[in-house]
């Protein structure tokens, strides 16, 4: 899809400069192998890690995206009721367990897109 939006190309994980390549090879949920990242975008060619280690930055996205979790469950089970500290302790890794998958994909997209330094082109791609 050509002139896709940069928020539509980061929803949906495709390649910072022609927003048409995956930039993952299976889906996100599939538990063996949602961590697997085309090393180059199939449209337009863009090698997605800029230098070696490049995705180390990432974690600082993730651990952000953990933090907003711990907050949301934590919160969200202080409104429900008064629980016992270990319920809220299983309830939190349980719910970071369950968004793993989510969390790594949407640390690394959001990092190329926005530390990568690629801009657009709508030359490149399909």
């Amino acid at each position: 899809m050509p002139n896709r939006s940069k928020g539509s190309a980061i929803l949906h994980g495709k390649c910072p400069r022609c927003r048409s390549g995956s930039m993952f090879v299976t889906s996100a949920y599939n538990l063996s192998g949602f961590q697997k990242m085309n090393k180059n975008c199939p449209s337009c060619g863009l090698r997605f890690e800029r230098e070696p280690g490049f995705f180390f930055g990432a974690m600082y996205i993730s651990y952000a995206f953990s933090v907003a979790l711990f907050v949301a469950v934590g919160l969200g089970l202080s409104i429900v009721g008064d629980f016992p500290l270990y319920i809220y302790f299983i309830s939190i890794v349980l719910a970071v367990i369950i968004f793993l998958p989510v969390s790594f994909r949407y640390s690394r997209i959001l990092f190329l897109h926005l530390f990568g330094g690629i801009d657009f082109d709508p030359k490149n791609g399909n």
